[in-house]
């Protein structure tokens, strides 16, 4: 594994970077204060390439490798998470598992408005009841002629009440657990369906988090997703990259919080010397920059494996465990080296600090990683 950036990539991540610092920056702040979903950047997004990475280009794409996708939520996650968050979901998840077990003519039919940012795509798994235990979901899915019935509650999906196409995972045989799972395409203003409570956060308060109803919803046969009853294998599959995904957007708030640490200890002055020239925050800000820079080596590893079409299910989890751990970690980290100042809403750390909780929990749980990865090891 070559650690270099190709120029290619290197390309992708200034683009990446200038994107996020002239565009996403400026409205940061008031997107997380008023906690409204940034249409104007997702548009903008779109037309930059970034709301269909890894999708090939004859669907509308920008057919990039695994490590550029890593590299693109890095830096948008270093300004806003709500935003990486949004753009996370959308590929990593939706429109990933569309092209991923799609038919041609499903591919054709919605990829091309979804890789523009056109259309927004969100992926229903959770349940109420069924949230590290999955395949517990309780939502089910009934053929009757050509149709599909589906009935049920998801909870918590991003971008759910305002999503055009929705990937939806429902028991299509209650008798096989994991194995009686299916994944079917739900558009939005389908009869039946229909946006439920929308959550209030702690934090990337510029998402749309909120539930989706089901009842007795007709969805025609053609968009069942796949396989008849292979749906939640494939949903496990997905998660793996989605994984490597949330460990980038994890690394890119903790390198923003290092960011701004590095600049308030150069310029901050106590007992007549910069801060900067204290050891005990050198060392800090050291430990710091090796957690962010061991992180970023896990996931660059992770999606290296993915680019090579290798199996990387144990490398994902082992990116995102310690990538969110970490992150974590130095999110409190910055506020302490900025004190009081850290603590008051008009600099960023207390919204980094609150946006990367998510990370320890979305697509899979801390402990459910470390589930993940004693699986892989044979335990």
């Amino acid at each position: 594994m070559d650690l270099k950036l190709t120029s290619n990539q290197e390309k992708i991540q200034h683009a990446a970077r200038h994107f996020s610092s002239t565009v996403i920056t400026p409205r940061a702040a008031d997107i997380d204060k008023k906690g409204c979903f940034p249409w104007e950047v997702i548009k903008q997004a779109g037309k930059q390439g970034f709301m269909g990475m890894t999708i090939p280009k004859k669907y509308g794409g920008s057919e990039m490798d695994p490590i550029s996708y890593s590299l693109v939520l890095e830096e948008i996650a270093r300004v806003c998470g709500s935003t990486a968050l949004t753009v996370e979901a959308h590929n990593s998840l939706g429109i990933r598992h569309l092209y991923a077990k799609g038919t041609e003519d499903q591919r054709k039919k919605y990829l091309p408005s979804l890789t523009t940012g056109e259309h927004i795509a969100a992926w229903a798994l959770t349940e109420a009841h069924a949230g590290s235990d999955a395949a517990g979901m309780q939502t089910t899915a009934a053929q009757e002629g050509n149709e599909w019935i589906l009935n049920g509650t998801k909870t918590f999906i991003t971008s759910g009440k305002i999503a055009d196409v929705l990937v939806v995972m429902a028991k299509t045989d209650k008798t096989r657990g994991a194995k009686g799972i299916s994944a079917f395409i739900v558009e939005k203003g389908t009869p039946g369906f229909s946006p439920g409570v929308e959550e209030d956060k702690l934090g990337l308060r510029g998402t749309v988090t909120s539930e989706l109803v089901f009842e007795d919803c007709h969805i025609p046969q053609e968009n069942l997703l796949g396989e008849q009853n292979n749906g939640f294998i494939g949903a496990m599959e997905i998660l793996d990259a989605g994984r490597t995904a949330i460990a980038s957007m994890a690394v890119g708030i903790a390198q923003g919080a290092l960011n701004e640490s590095i600049a308030h200890v150069k310029k901050r002055k106590q007992f007549n010397k910069s801060l900067s020239s204290f050891q005990a925050i050198q060392w800090m800000i050291a430990d710091m920059a090796t957690q962010i820079e061991a992180s970023r080596l896990l996931i660059h590893q992770a999606a290296y494996l993915e680019g090579k079409g290798k199996k990387f299910t144990k490398e994902a989890s082992m990116a995102k465990l310690f990538s969110s751990t970490i992150a974590v970690h130095v999110a409190r980290k910055a506020i302490q080296i900025h004190g009081g100042y850290g603590y008051m809403m008009d600099r960023p750390l207390e919204r980094f600090l609150r946006d990367v909780k998510l990370c320890e929990i979305g697509e899979g749980t801390s402990e459910i990683q470390r589930l993940v990865i004693s699986r892989q090891l044979g335990l």
